[in-house]
């Protein structure tokens, strides 16, 4: 009688084990088939894989996963309320949950990234001159000092290369007209000017 009710144990632990195994199965098949919805709304707008086609809207490919991260939590709590992101980023973000949000960053962060254009190349020097050194006559600092010698970005600091023109360059007059928050940004620009401010976006989108 002892034996079969430990084979009967037996039994329905095993059942028990594959149930528990069963319901992980589902809740990972869900959790891939939520984010492949998700990645497929992003690219409408941002492009296979995150590389866009469009210079309104960033390339997300192998940006950094941290900024990602930041900028969708932004989005979601609006705290992030320059104009773009009202009318783009708002909604589309309102319906990200936690897991979500760190499933995107990862995927997107992994990406190859996006090759640079070619541009004017007496702008991109001047640029290049900026992003590396700064300018020290005005007190500020190189762009590099924060988004690294490549641009690369690293943290919560953002990937640069690469990155469309006009939306570096939209981007950075927002923050230094204080439309999008972002204080020590506002604080590295705002005494830059629009040719100086164009020449970096222009470097950067030629790297």
């Amino acid at each position: 009688m002892r034996k079969v009710c430990c084979f009967a144990l037996a039994i329905y632990a095993v059942i028990g084990l594959a149930g528990s195994a069963g319901a992980q199965d589902l809740a990972d098949a869900r959790s891939r088939a939520d984010l492949t919805k998700a990645v497929q709304t992003c690219v409408l707008c941002h492009g296979p894989n995150g590389r866009s086609v469009s210079p309104t809207f960033p390339n997300l490919a192998a940006q950094s996963a941290e900024y990602l991260k930041v900028q969708l939590k932004a989005f979601k709590d609006e705290s992030r309320s320059d104009p773009d992101a009202q009318a783009f980023m708002w909604g589309m973000a309102a319906q990200l949950n936690d897991s979500l949000t760190e499933q995107l960053a990862d995927y997107f962060s992994k990406q190859a990234p996006a090759p640079g254009h070619s541009g004017d190349a007496a702008l991109i020097a001047k640029g290049k001159i900026i992003f590396e050194t700064g300018v020290p006559t005005r007190q500020i600092p190189p762009c590099a000092t924060c988004h690294g010698a490549q641009a690369q970005g690293f943290a919560s600091f953002p990937r640069l290369a690469g990155q469309h023109a006009p939306y570096l360059l939209k981007q950075l007059l927002v923050i230094q007209n204080a439309l999008r928050s972002a204080p020590v940004m506002h604080g590295i620009v705002k005494d830059l000017t629009k040719d100086q401010i164009q020449a970096v976006a222009t470097y950067l989108e030629s790297i």
